[in-house]
């Protein structure tokens, strides 16, 4: 079942800029640790990046009632592209006393990912049709997955034959390209909201989703998550490594790795038994956060090094086979002019949380041990699972135009 020439052009498009995100993120955090020589200066990126995402979920709402969906996604990224080209110029004066410019560029380049992420979420559902949901999102997911676990890799690579400034141009003709391919997408029909009101347009979202029973659990649900995903961030997998397995650096590649292939593994399995999981989408998510807390339990308690491998796959795998039918039953249960608006406060949700909480979870790895974050982590899945069995009568297909 073939899904349109304007997925795959947003498919194409997305993961350009994708791949191209990673390869600059990467050198980047390089070149402040080589300028500054601060571990904390490097790792103020990734809350950077978080902090511009959620204030630009917060305002992007504003745009839906002027600007073309198509085009607001195509824009920001021709807007990314710009800055990447002057942050190109900006690297070759930048010294350890005016390095915090840097911050500037990359907290707008987020911004305009803030804008973009869910955006892309709401085209889908205009680009395939209803049946083909679940595949798409599944495969949407797999390639990003992919992308993720191989670009990490590949970007330190990079490095050792070309310098951050050579990357970043790299990445610029990356962005450069995925501009021209996004270009390409056909204009989608969304409801204007020209006539309302500028903080009728920022609350229009969260009025869904605080008047909407489905809804109100997804943010529930979002927002746990957000917390217990905070323990798979780099900094804490580093830590549990060394405080916990007791083992060499090299096994922190070896979790974060699985834990990717893991992701791409469910994403995988959800396009190959579509037609089943479409049929049990609530018995289905249960089964992953289920499956999720359990091994995120037992992960947090174990000392055996293979045996973390295989769980943290387990975490990955079962995330996706809960995440995927998640988006789905969203799309098909919330009119497609309203979705915008739906995905951009589900994203404020899930960026304030998840760089609050990741600050609060390495305070608490510091100051009791990590092996308490990851029970908590797991706990907060658990939780997660009851919402869902207790809510299973609202996460099922519901056509909406």
């Amino acid at each position: 079942m073939k899904l349109g020439r304007n997925f795959s052009l947003l498919l194409i498009g997305q993961s350009l800029a994708n791949i191209g995100d990673v390869l600059y993120i990467v050198s980047i955090i390089h070149l402040i640790y080589v300028v500054t020589e601060s571990a904390i200066a490097a790792s103020f990126v990734p809350f950077t990046i978080a902090s511009s995402m959620f204030v630009s979920s917060i305002l992007t709402p504003l745009l839906f009632g002027k600007v073309n969906l198509k085009w607001l996604m195509a824009g920001s990224q021709i807007g990314k592209t710009c800055l990447l080209f002057l942050l190109g110029l900006l690297l070759y004066v930048t010294t350890a006393t005016n390095f915090y410019l840097l911050f500037i560029v990359i907290s707008m380049v987020a911004f305009l990912d803030g804008c973009a992420n869910p955006i892309r979420q709401t085209l889908v559902p205009h680009y395939v049709k209803d049946e083909q949901l679940l595949k798409a999102n599944g495969i949407d997911e797999a390639v990003t997955q992919f992308i993720q676990t191989v670009m990490w890799f590949v970007g330190s690579l990079f490095l050792l034959f070309l310098s951050s400034q050579q990357v970043v141009w790299v990445v610029g003709c990356l962005f450069t390209v995925a501009s021209i391919v996004l270009c390409l997408l056909e204009n989608v029909d969304h409801q204007s909201l020209a006539q309302q009101g500028k903080i009728e347009q920022v609350i229009k979202g969260w009025k869904l989703l605080w008047h909407t029973p489905l809804l109100r659990r997804i943010v529930w649900i979002d927002f746990l998550e957000s917390i217990a995903g905070t323990v798979w961030i780099a900094a804490i997998i580093l830590v549990f490594v060394t405080d916990a397995l007791l083992v060499d650096e090299q096994w922190w590649g070896f979790l974060n790795g699985t834990f990717f292939v893991g992701l791409i593994a469910g994403s995988v399995y959800c396009v190959k038994y579509t037609s089943f999981i479409e049929r049990q989408l609530a018995k289905v998510m249960f089964i992953g956060s289920l499956f999720m807390f359990i091994a995120t339990i037992f992960f947090s308690v174990n000392s055996i090094p293979i045996i973390a491998l295989l769980l943290t796959f387990c975490v990955g795998f079962f995330g996706q086979i809960k995440s995927i039918p998640q988006h789905t039953v969203i799309q098909t249960s919330v009119p497609k002019g309203e979705l915008s608006s739906v995905y951009t406060s589900l994203s404020a949700i899930s960026t304030g949380a998840f760089g609050i909480s990741s600050l609060m979870m390495g305070i608490i790895a510091d100051v009791i041990g990590v092996r308490l974050v990851f029970l908590i982590s797991g706990l907060l899945l658990a939780v997660v699972s009851v919402i869902i069995v207790k809510n299973r009568h609202l996460f099922s297909r519901k056509i909406i135009k």
